[in-house]
């Protein structure tokens, strides 16, 4: 059996997972997903000359000497309409995103101004430097005007893209879809986390902790509880995790006599595309494509979360992760992330590392790339990545100290403070 290296699998992930197709979805549940197409504005923006200061709306060559008095003839509020223009020597009281009203080019701020009366009629004094044309106004289409591409298809949607689609009126709008992926815990060891744990047993803390991760990174993901280490069981949770986007798995594919998901998942169809990773933790992770019959109406039944909705995709994409929890959530992080990155098109899907200064000095041995749980952050100084204390793939308590993950190439090497390391985020 071939054991890949790291940028193998990752490049086998890609070359596999295809995009989910486009989807209508309401401006309020679009966050995180990727635009299916380019979003064009229908409208100038502003769609008017708008005042950008509460003050008044004047002729710039009223005031060439920065004073002057002037009779107030209107007050435009923000969502109202000038009902007068502004002639020589009068001014309009304006408000803030106010459309300004014809004649005026300038708008002075209220703090440059103070009340006047004269004779009969209202006044505004005003003292200021000299004002030009333009002052305190947008223009019309100066943020954007009609036919213009404001957001490209690809693009992953944040919460200013989202204000941004609002103002344009796209509601609902194209997106790639968000993947539905079930998450399935095998063990005979394993009992809910609300139980105390008897004799041999531990919580399943893995299902927990990999739904988090797959919501966090966008997809849908609901667990399918636990699979026990043997075949019906297995067959039967597997069979319903097959009728989602992509399937994760944690448990059961070393190389110990009940390590039964590889046989299991050959047997429902699943054809292997790797097992085994040159990575610390996580070697022995598996990963694998179900393609889905046409109409598979008559093939097994989708588990409950999945049932009122069409599936998105032709394929299921496994991962097959290690029960050990640390690996778990590395082969999580790397290789699943990839996945689900590729279902919704976000670009680019591979994990992009970022390089910081170690803290302190490290000694690395193995003889495989470790990714050891660290905390990132940036200082006076730079980007910097304490390493936090590990004691393998089973401490799951030190991940709760760590934000990132420090990578080191396999052989041995004394790594000083100062020394810079790639990082990937958690």
């Amino acid at each position: 059996m071939t054991i890949l290296t790291v940028q193998e699998a990752l490049a086998e992930i890609v070359a596999h997972v295809e995009r989910l197709p486009a989807v209508p979805v309401a401006l309020d549940e679009a966050l995180g997903l990727v635009l299916a197409h380019d979003v064009v504005s229908d409208v100038d923006s502003p769609p008017f000359d708008k005042a950008l200061m509460d003050g008044y709306a004047v002729r710039a060559g009223d005031l060439a000497s920065g004073r002057a008095t002037l009779r107030v003839i209107d007050e435009v509020l923000a969502g109202q309409v000038p009902w007068r223009p502004v002639g020589s020597g009068e001014a309009t009281r304006i408000m803030t995103g106010a459309p300004i009203p014809e004649g005026a080019d300038a708008v002075v701020q209220v703090e440059h101004t103070r009340p006047a009366i004269t004779g009969s009629d209202a006044a505004v004094a005003i003292e200021t430097t000299t004002v030009a044309a333009g002052r305190n106004i947008m223009k019309r289409g100066e943020s954007l005007h009609k036919g213009t591409c404001v957001l490209p298809a690809g693009r992953q949607i944040r919460p200013q893209e989202i204000g941004a689609l609002a103002e344009l009126g796209h509601d609902p709008l194209a997106v790639y879809a968000r993947p539905r992926v079930a998450v399935l815990s095998t063990g005979d060891e394993l009992v809910p986390v609300g139980e105390v744990p008897g004799p041999g047993k531990i919580r399943n803390s893995n299902a927990a902790m990999l739904t988090a991760q797959l919501r966090h990174m966008g997809a849908e993901a609901v667990s399918l509880g636990v699979a026990r280490d043997d075949p019906s069981s297995l067959r039967e949770r597997i069979e319903r995790g097959l009728a989602f986007d992509a399937l994760v798995l944690s448990g059961g594919v070393s190389a110990g006599k009940l390590d039964l998901v590889p046989a299991v998942l050959a047997e429902a169809g699943v054809q292997r595309i790797f097992h085994k990773v040159q990575v610390k933790p996580g070697q022995p992770i598996w990963f694998g494509v179900f393609r889905r019959p046409p109409r598979e109406e008559s093939g097994p039944g989708p588990a409950p979360a999945a049932a009122s909705a069409e599936l998105h995709s032709k394929s299921c994409y496994v991962f097959g992760l290690p029960g050990n929890p640390v690996s778990s959530m590395v082969c999580c992080e790397l290789f699943a992330r990839t996945a689900i990155r590729r279902l919704m098109g976000v670009e680019p899907a591979l994990p992009t590392p970022r390089r910081a200064r170690l803290a302190s000095d490290h000694f690395s041995r193995g003889n495989r790339p470790t990714y050891h749980p660290a905390r990132f952050e940036w200082t006076e100084s730079g980007a910097a990545v304490e390493l936090v204390r590990w004691m393998g793939s089973a401490d799951l308590s030190a991940t709760v100290e760590a934000n990132a993950m420090a990578l080191f190439p396999e052989g041995e090497r004394m790594y000083a403070a100062g020394a810079v390391v790639e990082v990937f985020l958690w």
